[in-house]
């Protein structure tokens, strides 16, 4: 459709938009998303997630590989417990690195070129470590993949709560997850097939394929329509719309609620408008869940989780034990996608945080309890390196901590996980969206690298049994962070919860 003809469509839905009755307006947005097409909203969606495949595949990366540089000939690549605490970390540096500069990235060159952009760093960096000659390149190239991440992790789910509406946007919201799950699992797997018969140095070469895939599908998909407003390019945001909701649908009145938004926060935001509760409340909200989030412990227990499952022994060898965890992980965030669009976010958020501080404690108890003898733990002490340590009797018992990690790995990924990217993306104001999304995922990844680049030393000095109880108590803390702070916002559309923050009015979420 050419924007000449588009014109009269569009004005005439304009008067209509504001004079429509609530009730009115409700059939007509149920009517309205029953003849979507959404195909192309789908494939767009698969083309921004690449990134997030290839997200989970980098954070994951030294699960496998770390137990084999700790074995590896070469003295300049054979890792300690020094140099594994920081190959397993700095990931999230780099990944905090990338989300602050995504704060600019996102308003400059929009949220489909900002994930474009990722995939250059994560290329160099996956270069890097398939050709490392020292731990300088393995450490340089995990900061690159981690950057991409972090570029990746502010602007996928902006990306695609933008590009979706409310009838599949938690389903579409979980995603990202979902690839990143996707993503890891891919990881354990060939860790585990081509270590038979090929080095670690292969799956920083399979890391390539996602990362020019996505790159090559994302050049045939279009803008943000929020973005391409914000930006003045009316026709270009139309068109965009059109293309995602299929031209023989009603797209312009959905297009006039857009636009009517951006057109109350087309000034970039001052110092002086943080003040506002409808801009700081959210941002506030949205950082807070990713604070804790990462406070939980998930990242420790995935980049470590072989070594975990080899200082406790549990009966499966520690690579079978990552893929059963990475396999209940996806189908977790499944059951999350499936759901969050009928349950609503709210009672998710609960589920998950209770199985996690049940799963934590579990953990904690069950270390602290069970003699070394029959844990195999060793006094609590050495993580690294603990293939080297003596074979211990085989003990059914030792099926606790797999059972607690995959119980705590459910937990998550059914609400924690992605809930709190999609919420980031629902609940964060227009004006403020891409600045603030890029400050949610600095906070989170500081947060990661900090658990991670101290996890060994808290165990070697206090022992494994204390990160776990600790990540019970933020997890109890999760719970009445939901109950108390955080709106539910299924079913509803981004201008109707911009709505409820401007005047808190909790008409506009029922």
């Amino acid at each position: 459709m050419e924007p000449s003809a588009r014109e009269p469509l569009v004005r005439k839905t304009r008067s209509s938009y504001r004079t429509f009755t609530e009730s009115a307006s409700k059939r007509l947005d149920k009517e309205y998303l029953r003849s979507l097409h959404n195909k192309r909203l789908y494939l767009a969606v698969f083309a921004a997630v690449l990134g997030n495949f290839n997200f989970g595949f980098a954070l994951v990366y030294p699960s496998p590989v770390i137990p084999a540089l700790e074995a590896d000939p070469s003295p300049a690549l054979r890792l300690n417990q020094h140099t594994a605490s920081w190959f397993g970390s700095v990931f999230t540096l780099g990944a905090a690195v990338g989300g602050l500069s995504a704060m600019l990235l996102n308003d400059r060159l929009g949220r489909k070129l900002s994930i474009m952009f990722s995939a250059l760093p994560s290329a160099v960096g996956y270069a890097l470590m398939a050709g490392a000659q020292g731990i300088g390149m393995l450490l340089l190239g995990r900061v690159l993949t981690g950057y991409a991440g972090g570029v990746t992790s502010a602007s996928i789910p902006v990306y695609i709560s933008e590009i979706s509406h409310a009838g599949v946007r938690g389903m579409l919201g979980a995603c990202p997850q979902l690839m990143a799950v996707l993503g890891s699992l891919v990881l354990y797997a060939l860790g585990k097939y081509l270590g038979l018969v090929l080095d670690w140095r292969w799956l920083a070469v399979a890391g390539e394929v996602p990362v020019l895939t996505m790159i090559i599908l994302l050049c045939f998909m279009p803008n943000s329509p929020r973005f391409l407003l914000s930006q003045g390019k009316d026709d270009e945001a139309l068109g965009s719309l059109c293309w995602l909701r299929g031209k023989d649908t009603d797209y312009a009145r959905e297009y006039e609620q857009i636009k009517d938004s951006v057109r109350k926060q087309s000034q970039r935001i001052s110092c002086a408008e943080i003040k506002d509760p409808f801009i700081y409340k959210p941002i506030l909200i949205a950082v807070g869940m990713r604070f804790l989030q990462q406070l939980s412990g998930v990242t420790c227990v995935l980049v470590y989780l072989q070594s975990i499952f080899k200082k406790t022994s549990v009966i499966l060898k520690p690579e079978y034990d990552a893929a059963l965890v990475g396999l209940v992980r996806l189908f977790s965030v499944v059951i999350a996608a499936v759901s969050m669009d009928k349950a609503g976010r709210k009672i998710l958020l609960f589920v998950s945080a209770g199985v996690m501080l049940v799963s934590n404690l579990t953990m904690g108890l069950y270390i602290h309890f069970v003699p070394a003898s029959q844990n195999g733990t060793i006094a609590n002490k050495t993580l690294v390196s603990s293939a080297n340590l003596p074979a211990e009797p085989t003990n059914y018992i030792t099926l606790i901590p797999l059972l607690a990690t995959m119980f705590f790995i459910m937990g998550y990924a059914m609400g924690w996980g992605p809930i709190t990217w999609l919420l980031m993306s629902e609940i964060l104001p227009l004006k403020a969206r891409g600045v603030a999304s890029g400050l949610c995922v600095v906070v989170s990844w500081l947060t990661a690298f900090t658990l991670t680049r101290f996890f060994l030393w808290v165990v070697e000095v206090f022992g494994l049994e204390v990160p776990f109880l600790f990540f019970a108590v933020i997890c109890a803390g999760n719970i009445l962070f939901t109950g108390c702070c955080v709106p539910e916002t299924k079913g509803r559309s981004l201008e109707q919860i911009e709505a409820f923050f401007r005047t808190g009015r909790r008409s506009f979420m029922r």
